[in-house]
């Protein structure tokens, strides 16, 4: 992991955790995946209104062979070899507890991406790696989930252990490693805005 440093001190399973594409196949249990899931429930959200949704596919089902056909085909050329594919949807509109109205909930994704990061975590934790793809055709998506027109598609996940990248073609070997992060000086500023595009 030389790669990657710290300016300031962290636990290394955020340094640690890293999106491979070398997947074994290896089969995974309904119950460790539910694990995962369990760890993205407890994830901090608006009200409370938890609108993060996961539909899943366990590797050599229907389900997950019908997700992954809405894969781009370069991620379908690798993403195949998963233990289980998840699609990670939100609720654009919510009723708060106590309330009676459901109504337009504009922070979704961003308590949705704090539940990905908590299901990516906690599978890092339990020896399994994940890589989410933003290269999915997200209406073919939508369709085979029957998801309505009240909840946004951001991403699939493909969650499996990892493996030789001699299984991957040439081009995404070269990749398949721990990559770097921009320094804390191009995201944080105190007090003022102070960044470029």
């Amino acid at each position: 992991m030389s790669s990657r440093t710290t300016e300031f001190p962290v636990d290394a399973d955020f340094i640690q955790r890293w999106s491979p594409r070398s997947f074994t196949g290896k089969a995974m249990s309904r119950a460790e995946l539910m694990s995962l899931f369990e760890a993205a429930r407890w994830a901090p959200s608006t009200s409370n209104t938890q609108p993060w949704r996961f539909v899943y596919g366990l590797a050599g089902s229907a389900d997950f062979d019908t997700i992954c056909q809405t894969l781009a085909p370069t991620n379908r050329a690798w993403a195949h070899r998963a233990s289980a594919l998840i699609a990670v949807i939100s609720a654009t509109v919510a009723t708060a507890p106590g309330g009676t109205e459901a109504k337009p909930l504009p922070v979704h994704a961003f308590d949705t991406g704090a539940a990905w990061m908590s299901l990516a975590l906690q599978a890092h934790k339990t020896g399994w790696r994940t890589h989410a793809m933003g290269g999915v055709d997200k209406d073919a998506l939508r369709k085979a989930l029957g998801v309505p027109d009240t909840f946004a598609l951001h991403c699939v996940v493909a969650v499996g252990e990892q493996g030789d990248k001699a299984v991957l073609d040439e081009a995404l070997q070269a990749r398949e490693a721990p990559n770097a992060r921009q320094p804390l000086s191009a995201m944080v500023c105190e007090g003022r805005f102070g960044f470029t595009a």
